[in-house]
């Protein structure tokens, strides 16, 4: 019973005192609280009561305060109800909120602070106490009342209002639901005209919102591109997570997609990336790989300082986030002048020490390997060495990721003088034996592409003897005759079509 008496003595000093919490002082009210005291008291120490039913009776109390139709007791009841709203239990506080609400509907009176700036403070701190009682303070028609109070307020009324909206959309679907039908526009208005702090609530509103799908099309329809981008740069990094994920969903639609650049999306992203905060680096990671499928933001995407930073996440510990910079290292290449500088962070890597690290960048020449242009681009780098040696490597995911580079590579004639210069021959012929498949696989891949060629046919003479290489030419036989077939049964199947 200690945090009960606690709490109800709280309550008592609090309707003594005229200073009514975070807001400004108003002149003591002429009432009675004999009743009211004597009630807290004894409630408070009654050793054979309940806290279940203590917080009953106080219930009881509050909601004869807030119906007292007395102004400023109900205003300094309905912010002592919201201040200690984090102690009382769930199902009791559900029955102060069609009282507070009715608070919060009526006209205003002119006084500071009014019963509804009051009523929307409390409103927003029962809203903290968990999903079950702010869906119940959104059923009850809050969302329209309070979005239109919004519009009408200023100061420290609307910073008030704003900050209970937030409470009651962050994180419960069905007030979004509700917010996104009557006020999603208000809420991108808000974040282009209002003063700094409400424009941070506001955007953390509406970045709450662009999971559903009609409120981000609705924010690419009506304008509010540009509020979608500042919201990435204010408020919590959750909420600056949120909007980086809905700029990602957008721009798969290519339309859609320029217009984010055209915003500065890239820029934001670029500093999300940044952020000490590994979901907001796998998110605005994963985004800008968006932003950057399209030839035209290759360049200003590696420009704003892009390639470093996936570095960053291609050498870090988490597997999504590997995952992510090698993609987006396949995109960015591309364009040769970013190949380049990919290379050379990838050869970096590759002598360097961390295993995991190494079979990443592995894995990203192989993927630029297949590039027309990338191919000169790895020779140049003085990636071939290195591959080879990693060939030798203890780690089997190293050595199978640099295998399938090598043979990506061995279809290019240049690369396979690279390669047999750098002594990959006796290497691969090597790895034909007592290995993975993978690794047997990648390294006959390779050795055929050595045997057609005429000036390299007999330095691997051997590989002919061995099953592995055997198979692999009967493996590689079968596909083209496969490919071959077709080929011919849909150009036959076209030409059907056209004289039918």
């Amino acid at each position: 019973m200690l945090a009960m008496e606690k709490t109800l003595e709280i309550i008592m000093e609090d309707l003594r005192n005229s200073e009514l919490a975070t807001m400004d002082q108003v002149e003591s009210p002429e009432v009675d609280i004999g009743v009211v005291s004597t009630i807290l008291s004894a409630i408070s120490h009654d050793k054979d009561c309940t806290e279940q039913w203590a917080w009953e009776q106080g219930v009881k109390i509050f909601v004869k305060l807030l119906n007292s139709g007395k102004e400023l007791l109900q205003i300094r009841a309905t912010i002592k109800l919201g201040r200690i709203a984090k102690f009382v239990p769930e199902d009791i506080l559900e029955q102060t909120v069609p009282h507070v609400i009715a608070l919060l509907c009526r006209p205003p009176s002119g006084g500071s602070p009014s019963i509804q700036e009051t009523a929307a403070f409390c409103l927003g701190r029962l809203a903290r106490r968990g999903d079950n009682l702010s869906s119940t303070i959104g059923d009850s028609g809050t969302i329209p009342i309070l979005v239109r109070l919004l519009l009408e307020s200023e100061g420290r009324m609307q910073r008030v209002v704003v900050k209970a909206l937030r409470e009651l959309v962050v994180c419960t679907q069905s007030n979004q639901v509700i917010l996104a039908r009557s006020g999603a526009q208000a809420i991108i208005n808000l974040i282009a005209s209002s003063p700094d702090d409400v424009k941070k609530t506001a955007a953390e509103i509406l970045t709450s919102l662009t999971h559903l799908k009609e409120v981000r099309r609705e924010i690419a329809s009506l304008g509010g591109i540009p509020m979608l981008i500042q919201s990435a740069r204010l408020g919590r990094i959750a909420s600056r997570v949120r909007a980086a994920q809905a700029i990602g969903q957008l721009g798969v639609a290519r339309r859609v997609r320029r217009m984010l650049v055209n915003a500065g999306a890239i820029p934001v992203l670029i500093d999300l990336l940044r952020e000490n905060d590994l979901a907001a680096k796998l998110v605005a990671g994963n985004a800008l790989g968006i932003i950057s499928a399209h030839v035209d933001y290759l360049r200003p995407v590696a420009q704003a300082g892009a390639i470093p930073l996936f570095v960053e996440l291609l050498e870090g510990s988490n597997p999504q986030g590997k995952e992510i910079a090698e993609d987006v290292f396949c995109i960015l290449a591309v364009a040769e002048e970013n190949a380049i500088a990919i290379a050379e962070h990838l050869v970096r890597i590759l002598q360097g020490s961390n295993v995991e690290a190494k079979a990443a960048a592995a894995d990203v020449v192989w993927d630029l390997s297949s590039y027309k242009h990338s191919v000169s681009v790895v020779r140049a780098s003085g990636a071939i060495p290195l591959l080879l040696r990693l060939l030798e490597d203890e780690n089997d995911d190293v050595r199978e990721k640099a295998s399938g580079a090598v043979a990506q590579l061995s279809y290019d004639r240049a690369d396979r003088l690279a390669l047999t210069e750098a002594g990959a021959i006796p290497i691969l012929l090597s790895l034909l034996q007592k290995e993975s498949e993978e690794l047997k696989d990648n390294a006959a891949e390779a050795l055929i592409n050595f045997s057609e060629d005429p000036a390299l046919r007999d330095m691997i003479s051997q590989a002919f003897d061995i099953p592995a290489f055997r198979d692999m030419q009967e493996r590689l036989v079968r596909i083209q005759q496969s490919n071959e077939h077709t080929s011919h049964s849909l150009r036959s199947m076209s030409l059907d079509q056209f004289t039918s």
